[in-house]
Order: C-alpha cells, then sequence, then structure tokens
C-alpha cells in the first residue's frame, strides 16, 4: 500500500510506524487536520480516566495549629493539594508548613532515597525537638513504616483500580502573522501510569509553519519511556523508544529504540536530577524532494540527563537531552534537547513555552544538520502530575 502527496509516493511501512500519518511534504490544512485528530486522539484517551470524589475526612494540621478538614489529592514540587467543601478549586498549601497529616485513603508515597511505598497516613506522636514523621500503613502485612515529613518528595492518591492510575496533559497553540501571511501551530501531549516500583508514559510533539513564499516545515515526534526501580536506592532500568520526523533535515522517519541503567541523583521536592546511560540502535530514512540517500541502521551508545526545577505552586522547568555517539559509525554524533516551562494560571490550566533541538554532525550530504524551534501555548493536565 502506497501514498502519494505532492508526487512523492510514500510506503505504507511508513504510515503505519507512527499515529496521525507523519509522511511529508503536506499541505498546511492537512498538517492541521492530523494535529487535530491527535487532539482528539489524546482527549478520548484521557477521557476515559475516571473522576473520582471520595467523602472529604483527611486532616492536615499546619505548624501555626490551624486543622483542615479536606480531601489530600497529592503532594508535588513541596506543594499540597487539597480540596475543601466550602471552596470551589483546589487549594495549595506550602508542604514545609504541614505539621502532620493523617488519611485512610490509599496514597503512593515517594522518598527522596527512591523508595516507594504504597498504604494509608497516620502521624504518629514524636518527642519535641525531633523531626516530624509519617507513618505509611501498607496493606501488604499491615505494619507502619515510618519516614520523616521532610524526606518525602511527592504523595499521590491511588487505587486498585487500574483507570485511577493514569495521568496525563494536553496543549495546543497557534499564531498568525498578516504581513507575510505567516501560520505557526503546535500541540503537545504526555500519558503516564504508574505503580509502587514502575512507570511508563508516551509523549507526542507536533510542530507545523508556514510563510508566503516557503513550504510547509513540519516536525512530528513520539516517544516512549518506562522505567523499573532497582532494589538499591535511586537506581533503575530504562527503556525508551522514538519516532522522529522533521521535514527540515529531511528525515522521513527515525526509529531509535534503546535502554539502559541510571541513577536518581537529587530527588527533592523542588529538584530532581536524574542521568541514565546504555546503548540505542537506529533506523533513519532520508528523503527530500531532490535528494534522497539510503537508509541508515546505526548503532549508538546513549548518554541521558532530565532536570526539574519547581517553584511553590506556580513555576516548573523540565530539561531533558540525550547524547547518542555512534559506534558502528565512528565520529558521527547525535544529541537531541527538550525544554519545557510552566506556569501556573488556573486550577489544571498552565501557560507553556517549549524548546526543542536535534543535532546531527555528520547527515547525508546534502541534508541539513539541525533542526531546532520555539512554541507557546495553554496545555490542561489531568489526574495526579505527570510522574518524575
Amino acid at each position: 500500500m502506497f501514498r502519494k502527496s505532492l508526487g512523492i509516493v510514500y510506503p505504507a511501512r511508513f504510515l503505519v510506524a507512527v499515529p496521525g500519518n507523519f509522511g511529508y511534504p503536506i499541505s498546511l490544512q492537512e498538517g492541521f487536520t492530523m494535529s487535530f485528530k491527535l487532539s482528539l486522539f489524546f482527549t478520548a484517551i484521557l477521557a476515559v480516566i475516571p473522576l473520582h470524589a471520595r467523602e472529604k475526612s483527611d486532616i492536615i494540621v499546619i505548624k501555626n495549629g490551624d486543622k483542615i478538614t479536606c480531601e489530600v489529592k497529592s503532594l508535588s514540587s513541596n506543594t499540597l493539594y487539597i480540596s475543601v467543601d466550602y471552596v470551589l478549586n483546589t487549594v495549595s498549601v506550602d508542604w514545609s508548613k504541614v505539621d502532620h497529616i493523617e488519611s485512610k485513603q490509599l496514597f503512593r508515597v515517594k522518598t527522596q532515597d527512591g523508595k516507594v511505598y504504597t498504604g494509608t497516613l497516620s502521624a504518629p506522636k514524636t518527642p519535641a525537638q525531633r523531626p516530624v514523621e509519617i507513618e505509611v500503613l501498607e496493606d501488604a502485612n499491615n505494619k507502619p513504616i515510618t519516614l520523616e515529613r521532610r524526606r518525602v518528595v511527592t504523595v499521590y492518591q491511588t487505587s486498585s483500580n487500574f483507570w485511577q492510575r493514569w495521568n496525563g496533559q494536553l496543549g495546543s497553540g497557534f499564531g498568525y502573522t498578516k504581513g507575510n501571511q505567516s501560520s505557526q501551530y503546535n500541540l503537545n501531549s504526555g500519558i503516564g501510569y504508574g505503580v509502587e516500583r514502575w512507570s511508563a508514559g508516551a509523549n507526542y510533539g507536533s510542530n507545523l509553519s508556514s510563510s508566503t513564499g516557503s513550504t510547509v516545515s513540519t516536525r512530528n515526534q513520539l516517544s516512549l519511556q518506562a522505567q523499573r526501580l532497582l532494589r538499591w536506592n535511586n537506581w533503575y532500568i530504562t527503556g525508551l523508544v522514538s519516532f522522529l520526523q522533521s521535514s527540515v533535515q529531511g528525515i522521513q522517519l527515525q526509529e531509535t529504540f534503546g535502554g539502559g541503567i541510571g541513577r536518581n541523583i537529587v530527588n527533592r521536592g523542588s529538584v530532581f536530577f536524574t542521568a541514565y546511560g546504555g546503548f540505542a540502535w537506529q533506523d533513519i530514512n532520508y528523503h527530500q524532494a531532490v535528494l534522497q540517500a539510503p537508509t541508515q541502521h546505526v548503532t549508538m551508545g546513549l548518554l541521558g540527563t532530565q532536570l526539574k526545577l519547581f517553584r511553590f505552586d506556580r513555576t516548573s522547568l523540565a530539561v531533558s537531552g540525550n547524547l547518542l555517539p555512534a559506534i558502528s559509525d565512528p565520529g558521527r554524533v547525535q544529541f537531541n534537547l527538550n525544554t519545557s516551562y510552566y506556569v501556573k494560571l488556573w486550577g489544571q490550566l498552565n501557560w507553556n513555552f517549549t524548546f526543542y533541538g536535534n543535532w546531527d554532525n555528520r547527515p547525508p550530504l546534502g541534508f541539513a544538520h539541525s533542526d531546532y524551534g520555539t512554541s507557546s501555548g495553554l496545555s490542561v493536565s489531568f489526574g495526579s502530575p505527570l510522574l518524575q
């Protein structure tokens, strides 16, 4: 099965490799139609996640003595999110100001050393001048585990229900300039799932731009990654799969399969930094209107890192990068970078600014070495925040 677009024939293998039919060149109208369908696709996935409400019977006590009966939603970025009967929106509380918390709801608790526990929460009595502690009563053995409050990094509501463990976000942006009839459109989305020892997620980003006198520029990337915590603190194994299409670099389809071992180096409420290393394999198809290069199969090393910075209930910055030195083609190096900056506007609504970039120091003759750009827009999150 083949598809023909602007006189260029594309094989069916490429059309089914990634969602949304990433073949190019495409018209701006086709690009908008494709991204709109993908928006509906991710919205439909997130829509099936049930929004469950429960009795507001949790209790938090602030260090100044205030006692609040509420529903604890989650703890992330040094911010405790709660819901109160007489307040319409979710309330954000500075975690450093909380003395203790009690709840019969099932939570997933992650500490600075990477350990993960699941159970109900309570606050044991502690002697004066001792750090405030939290007890996690695990259902498996009914034995409480005592943790120092300051060492708790994240707390999420969880459930034995499969659908209630999902979380995600969906965002988009659009820009238009009359002078040169320039149009820009971007779509970004992510979805994640996690349990005690492992997590998995998928992210999709699409950027299209067009202006008078130039061809439509498109970039689409789908990334999937899974992690499994090891028994050693903060160590994990990871696997990743990525599909990239870039009209600027003439990449019709770049498939990357990799895996390795990593460690969470800094894991606090306001800062998260991790690094991993391993090996990867790439299958790259290059094609332009005039030039065409044979399919490349490259074995590569994999060095990756991720940094997240948080500020109480307002902003967050996430930076991730992968360095891929070629083993089967010595001297060739690829590097990709993705940066996202989020500002919370209201509830689950955020404004985001993103930067993406791909660099290759030795592409086929006549093809571009790099593709990079920026975008901004609005995004909405669903469920618990995406897992660290």
